[in-house]
């Protein structure tokens, strides 16, 4: 493994000394730093792999840096360094971001074995940029990364937006996953599914004889998640009654079981998802709007597929390796056709219906590489369509494609040169010659 880069901040110049000199003789680079401002400003110019820092500090606290640095780095290793016996410390820290702590006086070994994990462990993010589950290296994905990250340390209620397909529960489960929440349950309720009748049963529960064929007493999904999360899936979907009782629910914190008499606290967290525009659906009154905010505290909007297409080949080896596994099989790879189409097609059902096209291509496959013949055919479909629809590319051909072109732009922006060069991504001066070229400069 190459040698990582580790901050060290400690305002102790002997434990420094020490430290410093034991990582770099176990192969790590190690920059230090003595007090908050130091660290921050170092942080700020260089990208460390690990950082490893004492609680307390003469300017500030150790926390203070992993807030900044949580806010920069989601995934990589932080190492809060605390007094022994002071687990309260601790303990925030492990809430507010920390991958793990060490108690003074430090036990070398233990620090090595720490280190070395951390290392491999986000040798292994970089290798897969697999984070939760979810799979990503574009801008996007990676800034949701840092979103989850943050989000999951707070209580706040959240509204996760995306189309169908685009992973809106594992999103749920990731934010879950890395909270104070996560020994406790993850309930989910899809809103879409449940009967008009059936909601309040299926969110509170009932008692004994509360109507006929209650025989015994049913506890509902908020109380099954105790003081864990409640997902609450396709939310737009609820009607104007489940709204009205869904809202109470979130103002008040407490509910009744149905024929109960006595209130129940909500302990859990509320995550909510939908796939619809709630705020158009607010505007046309199918959404109550008093509702929508109390579920949109925080909001996260997941980017379909074809926002994200360099993310598709990371994908596509995921799924890969999952469905080889299931089904006993050594693909090793996808033909640079299938690649392409993957790349051109616009994928509307998004990570999902790609998961599927892999599946079913794994299993239809008799030899080591997917080629097109195992790929579903509304993929095909899609490309056999533009096979027709090529044109020949003459020379003549490109300068009538590239006139017809600039000429919608040039209509679409009011004949107005910068903003149409804008949006053709060239330079005014440039789209004056094709312009003048192409017979389309005004005289």
């Amino acid at each position: 493994m190459e040698k990582r880069k580790v901050l060290l901040i400690d305002d102790e110049e002997n434990i420094l000394k020490i430290i410093k000199k034991f990582l770099e003789d176990n192969s790590f680079i190690v920059s230090t730093a003595k007090t908050k401002e130091e660290a921050l400003e170092l942080l700020q110019r260089q990208n460390f792999d690990i950082v490893l820092s004492d609680y307390r500090l003469p300017d500030g606290t150790g926390m203070e840096i992993l807030e900044f640095y949580r806010s920069r780095e989601p995934v990589k290793p932080f190492i809060m360094i605390t007094a022994y016996g002071s687990i309260d410390g601790a303990v925030e820290a492990m809430r507010k971001g920390a991958s793990h702590y060490i108690a003074k006086p430090i036990d070398f070994d233990d620090l090595l074995k720490i280190l070395d994990f951390y290392s491999q462990k986000q040798k292994d993010f970089e290798e897969t940029h697999e984070f939760c589950g979810i799979i990503g290296k574009s801008k996007k994905i990676q800034q949701l990364f840092k979103d989850i990250s943050i989000v999951s340390q707070s209580e706040a209620t959240v509204l996760i937006e995306g189309e169908c397909g685009t992973g809106k529960e594992l999103v749920a489960k990731a934010i879950h996953n890395l909270s104070k929440r996560k020994d406790n349950p993850f309930v989910g309720i899809n809103c879409s599914a449940i009967p008009l009748e059936l909601f309040e049963n299926e969110l509170f529960g009932h008692e004994k004889g509360s109507f006929t064929g209650a025989s015994s007493r049913e506890i509902g999904k908020i109380e099954l998640a105790g003081e864990g999360t409640l997902f609450l899936d396709e939310v737009g979907e609820l009607q104007p009654l489940p709204q009205a009782k869904l809202l109470r629910v979130l103002q008040e914190r407490e509910f009744y079981r149905l024929g109960g008499t006595k209130t129940i606290p909500v302990k859990c967290r509320i995550i909510a998802a939908t796939n619809r525009d709630l705020e158009e659906m607010v505007e046309k009154g199918e959404f109550r709007e008093d509702l929508f905010y109390r579920i949109n505290v925080i909001n996260l909007k997941i980017p379909p597929l074809r926002e994200r297409k360099e993310d598709i080949p990371l994908l596509v080896e995921h799924f890969l390796q999952k469905f080889n596994k299931i089904n006993y099989k050594n693909i090793i790879g996808v033909d640079d056709s299938v690649m392409e189409i993957f790349m051109d097609y616009d994928w509307p059902g998004n990570v999902r219906e790609l998961e599927n096209a892999i599946e079913r291509a794994v299993v239809m496959c008799q030899h080591d590489i997917i080629k097109e013949e195992h790929l579903p055919p509304r993929i095909l479909k899609k490309k056999s369509k533009e096979s027709k629809n090529d044109i020949p590319l003459t020379d003549t051909n490109l300068l009538e494609i590239e006139k017809k072109v600039i000429l919608k732009v040039l209509e679409e922006t009011n004949w107005n040169q910068t903003k149409a060069a804008e949006k053709l991504g060239i330079s005014r001066k440039q789209l004056r010659t094709k312009m003048k070229n192409l017979g389309l400069l005004k005289q």
